[in-house]
């Protein structure tokens, strides 16, 4: 469904005004990762560390009921995950949007920034019965011993046993890229972690704090960013954070979290500020030579119940917001990239501009308007007119 929407957004928004020739695409579909043994997504890879500005549409990573009504070869990895590997992730940005005259759930912005490796994504794992189980770190330097991480006795006779870490080395630059976000947007920056139980969260936090006190705190002060938090970065307990996110609904706050816990803090956040579909998500990486790669996505997943119905014929009602919002980001970054990126900065302007304005007018999907709200088609052709007429207005 999404495709099929974002088929509609290129052909009567973007392409009547813009040469897309130099764009490359890829078809990152089950299907199509299937047939090509996920070469194509080997390639999107590749691609998008050398074009470093990047629009995704939302993809499936198929469960064992999906590979099998696919007819698929294997089970296929997460592309998002092949993605943040292959990017050297950073951190994957998820922010509220705001439209002018329209009450959504914050009054202000809400800046989140999720660590974007480690944790239970990748995590390896094996069902065990009762035993003894070892996990045993062994160095790049052979010189070194081997030492043992952790060492238990399984007395159940019905067990997983889970293995993943947390790598630390881009932490710095994770702090880097959220203070800097938090400060430019003017919100106040808290660091999120179960540190208490979790002790091996003590470093995240401590890395973050001495990012924070060398080349931030000074600046945070002086606007006054730190005033309703005691004049020190402040440290929240992933429980506390889940409650502080529905209460502070003024908004004006930021939040940094490990990769798990971004990704649930950023559902509630998602659900405070009325759907996924009004907020962003941006990850952030890094070429070999420290340039910056954005690829950009809505933070909602696929809507297959829509596909399903539109493939019946019936009516359906989705709002593309996220999406394009996503597509404007990916257009903006890539005119930060090139001198002559003005022009295609001012149409990604034009895009978010319409579709707010006909949002703020009472002609949006049924998400935003209820049962008298526009469909698929007719929300795409009423902004479609906004952006022709703005466009012959900017010759």
């Amino acid at each position: 469904m999404t495709r099929h929407t974002m088929e509609l957004v290129l052909n009567r928004w973007v392409k009547p005004h813009v040469d897309i020739s130099a764009w490359e695409f890829f078809d990152c579909s089950c299907k199509s990762r299937d047939a090509t043994d996920d070469q194509v997504l080997h390639d999107a890879v590749s691609a998008g560390k050398k074009i470093r500005a990047i629009f995704k549409e939302p993809t499936v990573t198929p469960s064992a009921i999906q590979q099998k009504e696919m007819g698929l070869k294997s089970a296929l990895c997460s592309p998002n995950g092949a993605m943040r590997r292959g990017w050297n992730g950073v951190s994957i940005s998820r922010d509220t949007i705001h439209i002018d005259g329209l009450k959504l759930g914050y009054d202000n912005p809400v800046l989140f920034d999720r660590h974007a490796v480690g944790g239970e994504y990748g995590a390896g794992w094996k069902s065990c019965a009762s035993g003894r189980l070892i996990t045993t770190f062994f160095p790049d330097d052979e010189s070194q011993e081997p030492y043992i991480i952790d060492s238990r006795t399984l007395g159940d006779d019905n067990n997983v046993a889970v293995v993943y870490h947390n790598p630390l080395d881009n932490v710095s630059d994770l702090g880097h890229h959220f203070f800097g976000r938090c400060f430019e947007a003017g919100v106040t920056p808290y660091v999120v972690t179960k540190k208490t139980v979790f002790k091996w969260q003590e470093s995240f936090w401590t890395t973050l704090k001495d990012v924070f006190d060398e080349h931030y705190a000074f600046s945070f002060r002086e606007k006054g960013l730190l005033d309703n938090c005691g004049g020190e970065l402040q440290h929240l307990i992933s429980d506390a954070a889940t409650m502080q996110i529905i209460r502070w609904t003024k908004g004006g706050f930021g939040m940094v979290a490990h990769n798990y816990d971004g990704d649930m803090l950023t559902d509630e956040v998602a659900q405070v500020h009325r759907s996924p579909g009004f907020l962003t998500s941006n990850l952030v990486g890094k070429t070999d030579d420290g340039r910056s790669i954005k690829e950009f996505e809505a933070s909602h997943g696929t809507v297959s119940d829509m596909w399903h119905d539109h493939l019946k014929g019936k009516e359906t009602s989705l709002n593309p917001l996220g999406m394009v919002e996503a597509l404007c980001g990916a257009i903006e970054h890539s005119a930060k990239e090139q001198p002559s990126g003005s022009g295609i900065k001012s149409f990604a302007q034009i895009m978010r501009e319409s579709m707010h304005t006909s949002l703020k007018s009472n002609e949006g999907t049924r998400d935003m308007m209820g049962p008298k709200g526009l469909t698929t088609e007719q929300f795409v052709e009423t902004v479609c007119a906004r952006i022709d007429t703005a466009v012959a207005k900017q010759n």
